[in-house]
């Protein structure tokens, strides 16, 4: 088996601290990405949240078109395109460490699980974070989530997630609470280049 990282020690990786996926990314990148016209779904009173949401400038832009929305972006570093502003806020944590004080309508994670090394705990945790109708998608290569059991595609879509193969889209409509058959044993941040072409972290998981 790989060398598996713990969470500290691969948040010290070179591969996960150089990422650059997603750092100057604007809405019409997302849409692009993510299949999701984030600014067509903004409206006043809406809680977005954008994990590792680089240097921020789409939840900017947003702020700027739709007044009343309220954003929430979370990164490992804090190179964002400019300050705080009203209905923004910017949180610089590991995502799988921290915890928001709300539930969002909108959860969006733009080729940033491709650096976590619990992707299925993260997953569990954004289901949980949803509000009753509210939405998550996100960019993910299941060939990177590793279990002794095969292909995890089945267990995602069995939790009731939508999982498009072809576009390594995941999608998930409205909260709910996600156990996995799984235990995490720890990331390997030497596997290469996954479908991105960039370097990725491989996810590694046991049986319960």
């Amino acid at each position: 088996m790989a060398r598996l990282l713990g969470d500290q020690a691969l948040a010290r990786s070179a591969v996960v601290a150089n990422r650059d996926m997603n750092r100057e990314r604007g809405l019409a990148g997302y849409a692009r990405e993510l299949g999701v016209d984030v600014g067509a779904l903004a409206r006043p009173g809406l809680a977005w949240l954008d994990l590792c949401c680089g240097s921020g400038a789409a939840l900017l832009e947003c702020a700027a078109w739709v007044p009343g929305v309220r954003i929430t972006g979370v990164d490992l570093v804090d190179f964002y395109a400019g300050p705080a502003r009203d209905g923004v806020e910017f949180v610089t944590a590991p995502v799988g460490e921290w915890v928001p004080g709300r539930a969002f309508d909108l959860i969006t994670c733009v080729h940033g699980l491709h650096y976590v090394g619990d992707k299925l705990g993260l997953l569990a945790k954004v289901a949980s974070w949803l509000t009753e109708d509210g939405l998550f998608v996100a960019n993910l290569d299941w060939r990177t989530v590793l279990t002794e059991q095969g292909r995890v595609t089945d267990a995602l879509r069995a939790a009731g997630f939508d999982y498009d193969t072809r576009r390594h889209r995941i999608r998930l409509a409205g909260r709910r609470e996600v156990r996995w058959p799984y235990r995490y044993l720890g990331a390997d941040d030497q596997a290469g280049p996954n479908y991105t072409g960039q370097p990725g972290v491989n996810s590694h998981y046991g049986g319960r």
